[in-house]
């Protein structure tokens, strides 16, 4: 590794001292924060070019501008140089780098690996038994086809634990979504046939599907085995209708995403659409931020080399850009050990994929740009109001935490924490925390605990620092964050509290500052004050909803305690097998029977008891 270690440097003798190798540089300000971080093939021309006389955008001039100090790492080749950076750009979200915001995985479809395999929606790694189809694009995606299988093929969906527990079909059975495996209605080698021909529609062999059900049809017919010969028929409809409302079908039947960059008004919007087994499964639309200055062939690359270290990459990616690296697409395929092309100027059905993913791109960018500027405007508002750095780009990145206490009468007390940044709220990012070891109904005492265990991480340099902590309550509340932050080592600067007004109406609310700065009420008009009523009140719901629930668990855990000859091996055994509380309230006499140690005396009187 070679660095330039100083404010005063002399960057033309680090200049000189770079390799001409592939690695990764990192451009540093004065604080040490990283501003930038960047692949190369040659290192010593990429980060030469930034100090050139004339900065190849406006963002990147005044990132250079910044920096005070620069890493750089060797790699054995391009290929792991991509690897690194966008490892990198994960974990340390550089101020000046392409960011896509892709908060949440991507749904598959998971076929299990039982003996009546199981179709179900499915987040996580697939590294796991079973078939996993995808991704997709959407929930909505995912649901859809797993209607039509439900439709043709008739797999099961239900849990584990209700499938070996039942004894008679259920309601999917009666309207011919299920041929119902779990009370032997169709024989074992039968549904695994028909799971094997879901796996094979999936991957695309409808056409093979459809002449393989038309001739056991046939078959069943010529046996006289007319109510076998009627099922199939049915199911060769279904299938025929799906095909019919697939109007784009792939003719090679390939996996393709299609990418389109879309600019206007200062934003850029990247559509990628997906198809899997020649079905063609939707859109997804990202809004990078730190665009500045890049054209949309760079957009593209930075996307493609982004998405494709985390998700499958595709027989083909069609792109509404030519890519600024042609080998990009290679050294994706070598990272993932697969094999890929990269298509510019696709021809046939890829065409008119391209095009309709353009028109979607310019509507969901038309449609961002319509919110961007009210949602900009209120954020710079509260920057205005509480002194805090108006530049664009601050902006942007501001990433402010709102904490809130919940319990009923000192029970289930649990800390909220929600996250607003790019402008907006950040589901995926808040987090609860179940506070215990205190006396119940300790506010204080519980706001201490959850600032604790969240701002230790930063004072001990595993988290970043939010630009703004906003508590919701008073002088004691703040007092108490006050005191925590002093003790971390944290500036107090950031700390406000929000005090409500009288009769809790949005509008009255006061801010309080942890620095000493006078009390300030912004007034009902204030837009600052909307927003900070915003995040309050989403903390508030968070917080209620996560302490309801735990309440509720508890409560139910406790009306099986109450039961006589319901001890905790059985309590165990009973959720075990009915999957939680709700299973168990539902089940049958017959089914509460069925658990190792319940008699049929104790089944009714169970059952009765959660009446």
């Amino acid at each position: 590794m070679s660095e330039a270690e100083a404010p005063d440097f002399d960057i033309k003798e680090f200049l000189v001292r770079l390799p001409h190798l592939p690695g990764v540089y990192r451009h540093i300000d004065v604080s040490g924060e990283v501003l930038y971080v960047g692949k190369a093939r040659d290192l010593k021309k990429r980060v030469s070019s930034y100090f050139q006389k004339t900065a190849s955008s406006p963002r990147i001039g005044h990132m250079v501008a910044r920096v005070v100090k620069i890493e750089v790492t060797v790699t054995r080749s391009e290929a792991e140089a991509l690897i690194l950076e966008n490892n990198l750009i994960k974990s340390l979200r550089p101020r000046y780098n392409i960011l896509f915001r892709d908060d949440k995985s991507y749904p598959y479809l998971m076929l299990s690996a039982h003996a009546a395999p199981r179709i179900a929606y499915y987040r996580g790694s697939t590294q796991k038994k079973g078939q996993f189809f995808g991704p997709y694009p959407s929930a909505w995606a995912v649901r859809d086809t797993l209607q039509i299988l439900q439709k043709v093929f008739r797999l099961r969906t239900c849990e584990d634990s209700v499938f070996s527990n039942r004894s008679r079909p259920c309601l999917l059975h009666q309207i011919g979504r299920c041929s119902a495996p779990c009370v032997n209605e169709i024989t074992p080698e039968a549904y695994q046939q028909d799971a094997e021909r879901a796996a094979r529609f999936l991957n695309g062999e409808t056409q093979q599907i459809m002449g393989d059900i038309e001739a056991r049809m046939l078959t069943a017919s010529q046996a006289l085995e007319f109510e076998q010969a009627a099922l199939l028929r049915d199911q060769m409809g279904a299938l025929a209708k799906v095909l019919h409302q697939q109007t784009m079908e792939d003719t090679d039947q390939s996996d393709t995403d299609i990418i389109v960059v879309a600019q206007a008004g200062g934003r850029v919007c990247v559509n990628l659409a997906m198809v899997r087994g020649g079905r063609h499964l939707g859109d997804r639309a990202f809004f990078p931020t730190h665009t500045d200055g890049d054209s949309p062939s760079q957009v593209l690359e930075v996307f493609m080399a982004q998405h494709y270290l985390d998700h499958p990459l595709p027989a083909a990616v069609v792109g509404s850009h030519a890519l600024p690296d042609t080998e990009l697409i290679d050294l994706l395929a070598e990272s993932r050990a697969t094999k890929s092309r990269f298509i510019n100027r696709p021809q046939g059905v890829r065409r008119a994929w391209l095009e309709q993913a353009t028109r979607n791109a310019e509507m969901a960018l038309a449609n961002a740009l319509s919110e961007t500027g009210a949602r900009s405007a209120r954020t710079l508002a509260l920057a205005e109001a509480l002194e805090l750095d108006t530049d664009p780009v601050v902006l942007e990145a501001l990433h402010i935490e709102c904490f809130d206490i919940s319990h009923t009468a000192g029970e289930a007390t649990q800390a909220s924490c929600v996250v607003f940044a790019h402008h907006a709220m950040q589901p995926s990012l808040y987090r609860r925390y179940n506070i215990a070891g205190i006396t119940p109904g300790d506010d204080y005492a519980a706001m201490r605990q959850v600032l604790t265990r969240r701002f230790g991480k930063v004072a001990d340099g595993e988290a970043v620092m939010p630009g703004l902590v906003l508590i919701d309550g008073g002088k004691g509340q703040v007092e108490i964050a006050r005191q925590v932050f002093v003790e971390l080592g944290l500036s107090i600067d950031v700390l406000v509290g929000v005090a409500k007004g009288d009769h809790r109406k949005v509008g009255l609310e006061t801010l309080i500052f942890a620095d000493g700065r006078a009390s300030q009420a912004l007034g009902q008009e204030s837009a600052a004050l909307m927003l900070i009523a915003q995040i309050r009140d989403e903390a508030h719901r968070f917080a209620i909803t996560g302490m309801r629930a735990k309440r509720a668990k508890a409560r139910n855990v406790s009306r099986l305690e109450d039961i006589d000859g319901i001890g905790a091996k059985r309590r165990q055994r009973l959720l075990a097998r009915f999957g939680g509380f709700s299973g168990v309230a539902n089940a049958s006499i017959e089914d509460l029977t069925s658990v190792e140690g319940i008699s049929p005396e104790l089944a009714e009187r169970l059952y009765f008891a959660l009446r």
